[in-house]
């Protein structure tokens, strides 16, 4: 396999919303991840070299010695449970699932995540106010991301 090739391949599952791709022959082997449309590592044993491409990495926050960090009790974090792309509406032109401000109660549908071309309902698991959603319609979520923060009735 040649370099062009591999190029190919890696843009076509990067364009699919792939998260993961692995190519094993019996005269090279290849491992690709994808992390927010980015390449975060490739492996490939053959003739072909390997090549890295890093996400960036956030500083760290500095937190004054003394300080403390305020945890609300009543905020609810609901978190993406895989790797997949976030749907606010159950499809193309449909009204969102839950818009800023709504009131939800435990087990209503607050997105859609589609992992590997399957639909996949969110719901909530409190009762409460959606006070922030977290992501952008259509876009890429890590697993255990936030994607909604409720605040308990």
């Amino acid at each position: 396999m040649n370099l062009d090739t591999l190029k190919q391949i890696v843009k076509v599952a990067k364009d699919e919303g792939v998260a993961e791709l692995k190519v094993d022959t019996k005269d090279f082997k290849v491992e690709v991840r994808f992390s927010t449309g980015h390449v975060v590592s490739t492996q490939v044993n053959h003739h072909v070299a390997p090549q890295t491409t890093q996400a960036p990495v956030a500083a760290p926050i500095a937190i004054p010695v003394g300080a403390s960090i305020k945890v609300d009790p009543t905020l609810h974090v609901v978190k993406s449970p895989f790797v997949g792309t976030f749907y606010a509406a159950p499809g193309p032109g449909k009204s969102v699932y839950t818009k800023l401000g709504d009131k939800v109660k435990a087990g209503q549908a607050l997105c859609v995540l589609e992992a590997m071309k399957i639909m996949n309902e969110i719901d909530a698991d409190v009762d409460g106010e959606i006070v922030e959603i977290c992501v952008e319609n259509e876009s890429l979520v890590e697993f255990d991301q936030p994607l909604f923060k409720i605040k308990r009735a």
